[in-house]
């Protein structure tokens, strides 16, 4: 009989990789840290998730031999967490590791006293050494021997990391010209050919992308556009794109974004879709809304569970990275006979191979999409290899749900579906924030956080909430659906009731989840944006839709909060920035029963124009006594004349200058 552990019965899809291994994991939890207390032995913890490659390389040869297993099972208590279940675990621990002068990543390793007090860690460490790093059991000796014989050394690391990750930076006023400067550093690290920041590997960082077409809205200069949609242009003919089945992979290993990183992550799609619906209003070139429509497509056949979606898709198959989603030549003549030459010519398909001797699809060498016949070729063509494709054995599904991505995925569908005018895509956004509700929601009013199966997590964190009031808010603006503004004011209270700091931020964790060696505070971004920013831009947003003004004192309570962290690490900060330029920048579109004119801002690509129904009392807006068919463009207080015309709207909202009414 295979050897179980106690990982067996955990929910995660991560930990039942590990459920085999003859290691004596455990969960994180009492039961766990009451028996490293009770033994006396150092922890060793284990953080990754179920896509994550280096963390099945690692697994593979250390957690599955038995000599390995051996030493941890002697000398350790072994706790394996899922970072997507619990993100608040792994933002300590991260934290601590690159406190230690460590670059931070997964499989993240870190060894921590029995009182969950971290000490050393790292990353990957492989069976024998190589690629610099040690070989896992020698350092599992090593660290084993300092904690048993070398107190005071660990004692001096403990106290050392815990300084570190426990600074925070005075609360402080962002000057005026923060976000301007920040935008301008970030185009100097911009390739130009490429797009993305320069070298490899390449992220799609949705965040960054956002960070400088913001700049292009507030100053109008071309070349924060044009980097933009450069970025995006590239992504979206890459090979970080899978252009057989859809949906864009976590990352590129190569500076042409040709070579990608396969596992596929929910969080990566909704950014995507959002920026391509930016692009695609902006230049109205038909590759961004073909992206768009083909990843709903990816997202709704190999990712729907339940009316939501699910959290990755694993980058390998059959033990292989890739394996899933590359092609020989012979494959796809086998499949496209005489039709295979052309096709394979437009997809750089070689004999040869471009990657590792097999062929990754991309099309770098285009520019755009081609004709119309030629398109339809080439979609014929995608549609017979993608079904050869589905009898391959496919990579693992971390079939999990998530409230913060599912949120993400919502809102991105809200404004793709919005924007052009489908409704297949606002129904479907409407629908899984339904599902949403009834799924994360709990009988207080309160969210959790994570769903597989009847299994539900018992919390919440920040993320979940700034995320579900971004989707209810994204929402709201497609329809003007009076009840989604009353949930993203319900949620937002939920909120500051549980998860605010006395700095005027908000902490990741509730006021009543279990304790952690710290409760984590930081306003950085991961792949995600992070719940501080996320939330400065949801403010405004209220504020602009209520008149509210403690939304407002909200938003800028929050800013105040990180605006030193933020000015000392710029690019790890934009979601806050992006939030500073909603909350300063409003351009709010008051509209009075004409369909197209609210139609035009949806479309119009700014990133901060707002349509709304029916201004706030006191605002400008109501008291322009606005006529039926007619628009008033307002930002600052000031207003501009009234508007009839879509055309007039979205001029009038790029302009950097409106005349006054009043």
């Amino acid at each position: 009989m295979a050897h179980r552990n106690r990982l067996a019965d955990a929910a995660s899809p991560y930990l039942l990789q590990h459920a085999a291994n003859p290691v004596d994991w455990w969960e994180w939890g009492e039961d766990a840290l009451r028996h490293a207390k009770a033994t006396g032995k150092p922890i060793l913890l284990s953080i990754g998730y179920a896509a994550c490659h280096w963390c099945h390389v690692m697994a593979h040869e250390s957690f599955e031999d038995e000599a390995t297993a051996a030493v941890m099972n002697e000398r350790y208590v072994n706790i394996k967490v899922d970072r997507e279940e619990r993100p608040d675990i792994d933002q300590i621990y991260m934290a601590a590791l690159h406190a230690s002068g460590e670059q931070g990543g997964w499989p993240l390793t870190m060894f921590l006293t029995s009182d969950a007090e971290p000490f050393f860690g790292g990353t990957y460490f492989p069976r024998e050494a190589r690629y610099g790093r040690p070989r896992f059991v020698d350092v599992l000796n090593a660290v084993a021997d300092a904690y048993r014989d070398r107190a005071a050394i660990v004692t001096g690391n403990v106290e050392a990391l815990r300084d570190r990750i426990a600074v925070t930076a005075a609360p402080g006023e962002m000057p005026g010209d923060a976000i301007d400067k920040a935008a301008r550093q970030l185009l100097g690290v911009m390739d130009p050919v490429n797009g993305g920041t320069r070298g490899a590997p390449k992220f799609p960082n949705a965040g960054l992308f956002e960070l400088l077409w913001r700049a292009y809205a507030r100053t109008g200069e071309t070349a924060f556009r044009d980097t933009v949609l450069r970025s995006a242009n590239r992504i979206a003919m890459g090979g970080i794109y899978d252009h057989f089945g859809g949906g864009f992979a976590r990352y590129a290993t190569d500076e042409r974004w040709l070579v990608p990183h396969f596992e596929k992550m929910l969080y990566d799609n909704a950014q995507l879709i959002a920026l391509m619906s930016d692009a695609w209003c902006a230049t109205g070139d038909p590759l961004y809304l073909t992206r768009i429509a083909e990843t709903v497509d990816w997202a709704n056949r190999e990712m729907a569970i339940d009316g939501l979606f699910a959290a990755s898709l694993d980058a390998d198959s059959e033990g292989e990275e890739g394996r899933f989603y590359v092609w020989s030549a012979d494959e796809v003549a086998a499949v496209l006979g005489a039709d295979a030459e052309a096709f394979m010519a437009a997809y750089d398909i070689t004999p040869a191979g471009n990657w590792e001797g097999t062929n990754i699809p991309n099309r770098l060498h285009s520019e755009g999409l081609a004709d119309e016949a030629t398109e339809a070729f080439l979609h014929a063509g995608r549609q017979k290899l993608l079904a050869a494709r589905e009898a391959r054995p496919r990579p693992g599904r971390d079939d999990k749900l998530l409230a913060d991505w599912n949120g993400l995925m919502i809102a991105a569908l809200a404004k793709a579906g919005a924007a052009a005018g489908n409704d297949a895509w606002l129904d479907l956004a409407r629908s899984t924030y339904g599902a949403a509700k009834a799924r994360f929601g709990r009988p207080d009013g309160r969210l959790i956080h994570a769903v597989r199966g009847p299994v539900a997590g018992d919390q919440g964190f920040a993320l979940d909430y700034a995320a579900m009031i971004h989707a209810a808010l994204s929402l709201h603006a497609a329809s003007a659906d009076a009840a989604l503004l009353a949930d993203a004011a319900a949620f937002t209270e939920a909120l500051e009731t549980h998860y605010l700091a006395p700095s005027g931020g908000f902490f990741w964790t509730a006021d009543d989840a279990p304790a952690l060696v710290m409760r984590p505070e930081s306003p950085t971004d991961e792949a995600v944006p992070n719940a501080n920013g996320l939330m400065v831009k949801n403010y405004a947003t209220l504020w602009a839709l209520t008149g509210t003004a403690h939304y407002e004192e909200r938003a800028r309570a929050i800013v105040r909060a990180h605006a030193r962290a933020a000015a000392e690490n710029v690019f790890a900060c934009a979601s806050l920035f992006n939030g500073i330029d909603q909350l300063d920048n409003l351009a709010v579109v008051t509209v009075n029963d004409a369909p197209d004119l609210a139609a035009a801002v949806r479309r119009s690509a700014h990133p901060a124009a707002i349509a709304v129904d029916r201004a706030p009392p006191g605002s400008p807006e109501a008291a322009a006594g606005l006529g039926a068919g007619k628009a008033i463009v307002c930002r600052r207080g000031t207003c501009s004349l009234p508007l009839t015309a879509p055309e007039a709207v979205s001029e009038t909202i790029w302009e950097k200058q409106i005349v006054s009414i009043n």
